[in-house]
């Protein structure tokens, strides 16, 4: 019961939002969106909805053509950032109305409500209205009808955007396990790598409405086919700095030594990305690259620090563990292990380092 896109495209007034996307999304394992704001992600998610029609391009599912069939004649459940809730009903009715729509039994109706309800942590709330909540409780109030549902497709637009962390860190682990049962296709948008990586399953990069990547979430963090798909799923931002290779060398601009290049490199121009947890304080391995730096700004979360640097005529951002208290202005070296580098041609194409 997969869902099948094919060169999907919308164009408003001249301008394109999404360009020839095509991707096939199976129930039973999560699929993530995944961008930045303006990416496209939202305007994907209300063509699958049936909410917009795209300007070209199909849409399947079940082997039969979605394109242009009306949202109300689809069986899809679709939450936003933004709560949507019905003021006028207590919390049991916002969440059960769907349910009775479908003509469930009262019993089952109660059954289910109840039990998604604790899941979220707003059973005790279930007689309440609305504008009795806050917006986190209005939030998982507009999540748990869309659970409650047995919608053949599931959309979440950054659903968890508006909850506190701790409820957010739980409802991560429990969507990816609560609908790999249910048999739908569940489509999950966020901006944020880490959200994506601790969602697991499968991925898709957006970038200014095109389709940069799509595969397994691990496979695609480690494996970016491009500089734009590594920045995409980085956070922080992908360090990155331009390099040549000479007989064998590669060694970053700005630096007098560098290191023995993977024989996949051929001599020309090259950009070198590494992730912020690739920059040590201390030297990991005796053949690691010695950079030096300037701090501009520290960031101490309490486990852990980022530091941020001016160095070769680039802003790296290094995380490590622990506190360092670094000052504006003080001189470090950092280490960086080759290989945990990252090769890319001039255009910004992958070369795998073998």
């Amino acid at each position: 019961m997969a869902l099948e896109i094919r060169n999907i495209t919308v164009t408003v007034d001249g301008k394109q939002h999404l360009s020839t996307i095509s991707g096939r999304f199976e129930p039973g394992v999560f699929n993530v969106l995944l961008g930045p704001t303006l990416a496209g992600k939202t305007t994907l998610l209300r063509i699958m909805a049936g909410l917009d029609a795209p300007t070209s391009g199909t849409l399947s599912m079940k082997g039969a053509d979605l394109t242009g069939v009306q949202v109300k004649k689809r069986n899809v459940a679709f939450v936003y950032q933004q709560f949507i809730n019905y003021p006028s009903l207590n919390v049991f009715d916002n969440i059960a109305s769907p349910l009775r729509t479908a003509g469930i039994a009262k019993a089952e109706i109660t059954e289910r409500v109840e039990k998604i309800a604790t899941l979220l942590a707003i059973h005790p709330l279930l007689k309440r209205k609305p504008l009795e909540l806050s917006g986190g409780q209005q939030q998982r109030v507009a999540l748990a009808r869309a659970l409650v549902r047995d919608a053949d497709l599931v959309l979440l637009d950054e659903p968890l955007a508006n909850l506190d962390y701790k409820l957010r860190e739980e409802l991560r682990a429990e969507l990816p396990k609560l609908f790999a049962a249910t048999g739908s296709i569940v489509i999950y948008a966020t901006t944020e790598p880490e959200e994506a990586l601790l969602l697991g399953g499968n991925i898709s990069l957006l970038h200014e409405g095109q389709l940069i990547q799509a595969g397994p979430t691990l496979d695609v963090y480690k494996a970016p086919v491009s500089l734009q798909a590594a920045r995409t799923f980085s956070d922080p931002p992908l360090n990155s700095a331009p390099a040549r290779v000479t007989n064998g060398e590669i060694r970053p601009d700005g630096l007098t030594v560098g290191f023995k290049a993977p024989p996949s490199l051929a001599d020309g121009r090259y950009q070198i990305g590494f992730r912020a947890h690739h920059l040590h304080l201390a030297r990991p391995v005796p053949h690691a690259l010695a950079v030096p730096a300037k701090v501009t700004v520290t960031e101490i979360t309490g486990s852990e620090s980022f530091i941020h640097v001016d160095t070769l005529g680039e802003r790296w951002t290094a995380l490590s563990h622990g506190v360092h208290p670094y000052d504006t202005g003080d001189d470090i070296t950092l280490y960086l292990d080759p290989a945990d580098c990252l090769y890319f041609t001039e255009n910004g194409n992958r070369v795998e380092a073998v």
